[in-house]
């Protein structure tokens, strides 16, 4: 969206405004139906009045790529990369204003946005390298006088739904190798934080991207139903939490579309007791309480060797936590507001049944107020101990600001303890033993692993994924599994007729 109509950093006197779609390279309102409110979750305040898409409106928007995809799909990969390093400028250099909308509507902290945005931004350079990433393979005479090449081409007009905690980010993981692959893109962002994609969306189209290419469609479960049932889309991709995930991939698979779908997370870091302390309580301070506990890496679990290693952990953590600075991501703070208030009683509600369940409750920020910010969506950083495997706040995902940290006697226990559980998307050891890195790393039924790195999330020419209930689908996102998922492998077998002609052949052809 222009300045002019942006939801950007509304105040409390502020009327919300109308949030449009972007549909074959334009903004197209929606004036009745359906809608949603968006909020500044810092202020608690409305800002924005979302429309919610009806199947017409989807269809409105895959038509707009559908049509766009014949002249897209045979435009030259150096051409769509051409298109994506004037996309990576145009970030780049309104990485700021990119953020900041971030911090309006999610509530993360200015730093964190910026961080989003640099790390959507890997994938777009990574992406800018599609005409190598799309070589092909060739054999010659794989028989007599016969040649064999295999190339991988676009599926068609695919599709991203995208959850609230990275609303710039996950998108970016996605519509930058789909397009430069050759597809055509239909993004369905979440509704808590959708500013964003509208900035993506023009800034592409004045990139240079031909209309249709990349479509903005905002709904919830309609819009959802819409994309996963239309005839005219080939894949979809989702990040959000495992239910969904669930549901996203069999609907899919149910009408013939390939399907990743990214689910929840219960991220465990393993604490050995020749680990440097220091930096482990560090670690899972960054990655327990950043951008509030509402990612799906954020390290939720501490498992402790010992209970030497789980009190001195909890000795440098407890003031920590209490010391955090909490206030409206636009300051200079450590940690936001979570995204809606129904999210934060819900996160609250999880705290209350952790003291119910038994665990010892060491930092409690239930109560914490930001002064000035009273109506804001604010939960203070909490601390639990004394957490056992069979409590739900051990078993469920919580997605907020809450730590919990268990107790085990032993490496063994400890890794048993993370291979058991239902998720597996990422996992952090400490430790200063290379052999136990080294059998950790084998052995952990976990998709992405940290060895004294709290975050594990992989460079953008890797791939991000994770197992067990955390992933439903054969490939993780971005780098080379991102072009496989966004492409399809086509076998050429070919032989040129000579004047020689041997008369037809009833056997199997072999290169023997």
């Amino acid at each position: 969206m222009n300045a002019a109509v942006s939801p950007l950093c509304a105040q409390s006197d502020t009327a919300p405004v109308a949030i449009p779609h972007y549909i074959n390279g334009d903004h197209v309102a929606q004036s009745t139906g359906r809608s949603s409110a968006v909020f500044n979750p810092a202020s608690g305040t409305q800002t924005g009045a979302l429309p919610l898409a009806d199947p017409a409106m989807v269809d409105r928007a895959v038509a707009a790529a559908a049509a766009a995809f014949p002249a897209w799909s045979q435009t030259p990969p150096i051409r769509r990369a051409r298109v994506l390093f004037k996309f990576r400028q145009l970030v780049e250099a309104n990485a700021d204003k990119l953020a900041a909308q971030l911090t309006a509507e999610h509530g993360k902290t200015h730093s964190d946005a910026l961080g989003e945005v640099t790390r959507g931004l890997e994938v777009i350079e990574f992406a800018c390298g599609i005409p190598h990433l799309l070589k092909g393979e060739f054999s010659e005479n794989v028989g007599a006088q016969i040649d064999a090449c295999s190339v991988r081409q676009p599926l068609g007009v695919v599709t991203g739904i995208t959850p609230f905690n990275f609303p710039a980010m996950v998108p970016m993981w996605m519509f930058p190798i789909a397009i430069a692959c050759g597809n055509c893109f239909v993004l369905k962002p979440s509704e808590r934080d959708p500013s964003v994609s509208l900035l993506l969306a023009e800034w592409l189209t004045e990139a240079g991207l031909p209309a249709g290419v990349f479509n903005v469609v905002h709904g919830d479960k309609v819009a959802v139903d819409a994309l996963l049932e239309h005839p005219d889309v080939q894949a979809v991709s989702f990040v959000g939490s495992t239910p969904i995930a669930r549901y996203i991939y069999e609907t899919g698979c149910k009408h013939g579309k390939r399907v990743q779908a990214l689910g929840g997370a219960k991220n465990h870091m393993l604490v050995m007791p020749d680990a440097d302390l220091d930096q482990a309580a560090d670690a899972l301070m960054g990655a327990g309480y950043g951008s509030a506990g509402e990612r799906c890496m954020a390290i939720s679990v501490a498992v402790a060797v010992g209970d030497a290693t789980a009190d001195a952990l909890v000795e440098r953590l407890a003031p920590q936590v209490q010391a955090l600075k909490i206030g409206p991501g636009s300051g200079e703070v450590d940690m936001g507001p979570l995204i809606t208030a129904a999210h934060r009683d819900k996160v609250r509600g999880y705290v209350d049944l952790g003291v119910t369940e038994g665990a010892k409750l060491v930092v409690d920020g239930r109560a914490h107020v930001v002064d000035g910010a009273e109506n804001g969506f604010f939960l203070g950083g909490c601390l639990f101990d004394q957490v056992t495997p069979a409590m739900r706040i051990y078993q469920e995902e919580i997605f907020g600001p809450v730590l919990c940290i268990l107790r085990v006697e032993s490496y063994e226990q400890g890794l048993q303890l993370i291979n058991d559980h239902e998720y597996g998307n990422g996992v952090a050891l400490f430790t200063r033993d290379g052999d136990a890195a080294r059998d950790f790393v084998q052995r952990v039924q976990v998709g992405m692993v940290g060895v004294n790195v709290p975050i594990p999330v992989p460079s953008a020419f890797h791939s991000f994924g994770g197992w067990k209930s955390s992933l439903f689908g054969d490939h993780h996102v971005y780098g080379p599994e991102g072009v496989r998922f966004y492409t399809r492998l086509k076998a050429v077998t070919s032989r040129w007729p000579t004047s020689i002609r041997a008369g037809a052949q009833f056997v199997m052809p072999t290169g023997g």
